[in-house]
């Protein structure tokens, strides 16, 4: 199978798991490849840049967004923004292989309205607001403003779940990522 044009989408509201299913698929499927995103938020200690994403300056952004460069890019929260560049799906593409987005809803339904019929789109749902809020306090990254914010943009993002190809919801990780290896196998033709 030819990978040109087609993307595979996985988004979720922040804390629903789909960056460890993510993951997993890329163990799982050789022929998928992690589209690394731009974002001018600081690194993580454990990130790398050209890995993890591209981390830009918002000046730099903003230049390439004047350049067209991007595929799709959002200002996530205030300040923050991040992207997906048009030279990245390149990049993969012409290693013959699947680019794997992991981005935001609103990124998501923008790719999925420049390439119709070539992308595939999977929403990772939490069990719900209350599980998705002890998660990101779990990570130990939040303040209670950010906490706050992150589980009411989630609240919001969760109403537009019907505009994606398939719904997985993310009780328990195993499963949810055997849900999505049979999404997956079925969109590249393997049995």
């Amino acid at each position: 199978m030819t990978f040109e044009n087609k993307i595979l989408i996985i988004t979720a509201p922040s804390g629903a798991g789909k960056t460890s299913i993510t993951k997993h698929l890329l163990k799982t499927f050789p022929q998928l490849s992690f589209s690394i995103s731009a974002a001018t938020r600081e690194k993580r200690v454990h990130e790398t840049d050209g890995v993890d994403y591209y981390f830009i300056s918002p000046a730099d952004f903003q230049q390439k967004i004047r350049d067209n460069e991007f595929i799709e890019w959002e200002m996530v929260y205030e300040g923050t923004y991040y992207g997906t560049l048009k030279s990245e799906l390149q990049r993969i593409w012409s290693r013959q292989q699947l680019p794997v987005l992991d981005i935001d809803v609103k990124g998501a339904i923008h790719v999925q309205q420049q390439y119709p019929g070539g992308c595939l789109s999977l929403f990772i749902e939490p069990p719900s607001i209350d599980e998705l809020k002890r998660r990101l306090m779990s990570r130990g990254t939040e303040t209670e403003e950010t906490l706050q914010a992150r589980v009411n943009k989630a609240a919001y993002e969760i109403s537009f779940k019907q505009h994606f190809d398939r719904i997985i919801v993310n009780d328990d990780l195993s499963r949810a990522c055997q849900e999505a290896e049979a999404i997956i196998r079925s969109f590249i033709g393997l049995p």
